[in-house]
């Protein structure tokens, strides 16, 4: 049940009737006293009408139909209309992600890595919240199709090959991806017949030499395994089946380019081929190339997007095509995009839309690295905030908060805090800004950290250990009283409006905003509402707010693709 849609809907028909124009204009409302919701957009109708505003609202609250659904409407200010939901309506929402009305087909574009490295700490936020919105979406109903667009492909794997053809043991030397790159690159910047022999490898493997393709294939293989173990430990949503290389792209290249002529979009220029569009003019009103062809005959990202496109609008029909990419390729989609567009590759009914992140940050404001300048190895990342977890929680123990701990549980406990809060410490972040890395703030069992969140549904299944009351035997929906079970029965009740928020809009950190508020109403209902000494028709009432309380908090860390923990 879309709450937020309902309410507009009504709103708007009152508009409509009282010969009115614009939008409800509806979001939660900021405190308790303005009610459950409130809409904003009753001014600006009324400025257009030439209407008192007040009155307007007054007039709306009087022609509008939420029998059943709102308790209470007022007006407000200078003509807000304050809507409190009614508890039956309240009690009949879904605790669960319920199928959009509108399912669509999606391709998700994230993560990406170039496999001539090893991942490192600039592919988490593609990664994490490519994978959330995937997530999110699929929950939904709608048929998502992941696409991890790698590097594979390029000059810097004829370098790769023919350094790795030198290699006694290349296998044991690939172990450490980074080293072998680094000493491979060095060899092509310092040896120009290692320069030379690597620019004829690019040229056999894009010409399909069967046995330079053999050797290409054991260099990404071992590569993916590095990356599939990072997804595995992240649990990302990614497999070999999800890989989209740009060398997948390499036989349509052409065609693209033929294509892109038989629009008579391509001009050449300096021995490239462009495509110049007026929109993209830079300062001085110059119309900017699109390059799609260089002078040497060699294609660019833009060459190998535009193919990307082809295929994901052609052969998987999507509905949108969602680019998880980071913020410094804005004007590449933007051109990719446009392109696309006049070309006849992409239509109107095609949603487009590159979904931007900013940088992750040391606490000297400047892109995370280590202490020598080097990027921080992803892997090592994520040892390090599964040690610091497990110091953390030997800590707690010490102090008696998890007396009966053993040692396998510390240890599953201490990955599932770490990993989760390197994730949620991002995915909490809006994702078009930078953010500082803080291990001290992360890792915090209080504020709006995933420690918090797991430990708010540890205490919702302790108290039903404690209870001894099966929680698969309590009531689906119950009917809330008193004003602390009514507040967190009406951040239950959102949870779906919130859902189609994200998978619209595409930004976890909502989500992650909802279920801290969600575990702050908990917290102020478990202190003031008593659950295990009331009577027995408020111990099943409340137990069953709980049950809802602990399955949103679980389904939401779920989609953000955190774990929890029975008990903490």
């Amino acid at each position: 049940m879309q709450i937020r849609s309902l309410l507009s809907q009504r709103i708007e028909a009152a508009f409509t009737a009282l010969g009115l124009s614009g939008q409800a204009l509806l979001q939660s409302a900021s405190r308790p006293e303005f009610g459950d919701y409130q809409a904003n957009g009753v001014m600006a109708a009324a400025k257009r009408a030439g209407q008192n505003p007040r009155e307007v609202a007054q007039a709306i609250i009087d022609a509008i139909d939420l029998d059943g659904i709102a308790s209470d409407l007022s007006v407000a200010g200078p003509g807000f209309i304050n809507i409190t939901l009614a508890p039956q309506f309240i009690a009949n929402a879904a605790t669960s992600p319920q199928p959009s009305v509108d399912p669509q087909r999606v391709v998700v574009d994230y993560s990406g890595p170039n496999l001539a490295k090893e991942m490192h700490v600039g592919h988490l936020r593609g990664t994490i919240i490519g994978d959330c919105i995937a997530r999110v979406l699929e929950s939904l109903g709608h048929t998502v199709i992941r696409q991890n667009h790698v590097g594979d492909w390029g000059t810097q794997f004829g370098m790769l090959l023919t350094f790795m053809a030198e290699q006694e043991e290349a296998s044991d030397s690939l172990a450490d991806l980074e080293n072998f790159y680094r000493q491979a690159k060095q060899r092509f910047d310092t040896d120009d017949d290692f320069q030379t022999r690597s620019r004829q490898a690019v040229v056999q493997l894009q010409s399909g030499n069967a046995d330079m393709l053999v050797e290409w294939q054991k260099f990404i293989e071992i590569s993916m395994s590095h990356c599939q173990s990072l997804y595995d430990r992240l649990r990302i949503d990614l497999s070999d089946a999800d890989m989209d290389g740009e060398s997948s792209y390499n036989d349509d290249l052409k065609h693209t380019i033929e294509h892109l002529d038989s629009q008579g979009l391509l001009t050449e220029s300096d021995g490239a081929q462009c495509v110049f569009l007026d929109e993209f003019k830079n300062k001085d009103g110059e119309v900017q190339p699109v390059i799609v062809q260089k002078s040497d005959g060699g294609y660019l990202y833009a060459t190998s997007d535009l193919a990307c496109l082809r295929r994901r609008v052609g052969d998987f029909k999507a509905d949108r095509v969602l680019y998880f990419v980071d913020a410094r390729q804005t004007l590449h989609f933007k051109q990719v995009f446009a392109v696309a567009a006049a070309a006849g590759i992409s239509n109107s009914k095609v949603e487009l839309v590159h979904m931007p992140f900013g940088t992750m940050l040391g606490k000297d404001n400047k892109p995370f690295k280590t202490r020598e300048g080097a990027l921080v190895k992803l892997s090592e990342l994520l040892d390090e905030a599964i040690a610091r977890a497990s110091k953390l929680l030997q800590e707690r123990e010490v102090q008696n908060k998890n007396p009966d701990i053993d040692d396998a549980e510390l240890a599953a406990l201490a990955e599932i805090i770490g990993i989760g809060a390197v994730k949620y410490a991002d995915l909490s972040k809006n994702r078009t800004s930078d953010y500082v890395f803080d291990w001290d703030q992360m890792l915090s069992f209080d504020g709006n950290t995933a420690p918090y969140l797991q430990y708010a549904y540890s205490r919702t299944r302790s108290i039903f250990t404690r209870s001894g009351v099966d929680a698969s035997a309590l009531p689906e929906h119950v009917i809330s009283e008193g004003e602390p079970e009514r507040r967190l029965a009406v951040a239950i009740a959102g949870y779906q409006d919130l859902l189609e928020q994200v998978a619209l809009e595409g930004f976890p950190h909502q989500l992650c905003a909802y279920l801290y508020d969600l575990a702050g109403r908990f917290t102020q209902f478990y202190e003031q509402c008593p659950i295990l000494t009331s009577d027995d028709a408020v111990k099943t009432r409340r137990l069953t707010l709980t049950k809802q309380t602990g399955d949103v908090l679980a389904n939401g860390l779920t989609l953000l693709g955190i774990q929890v923990a029975e008990r903490m």
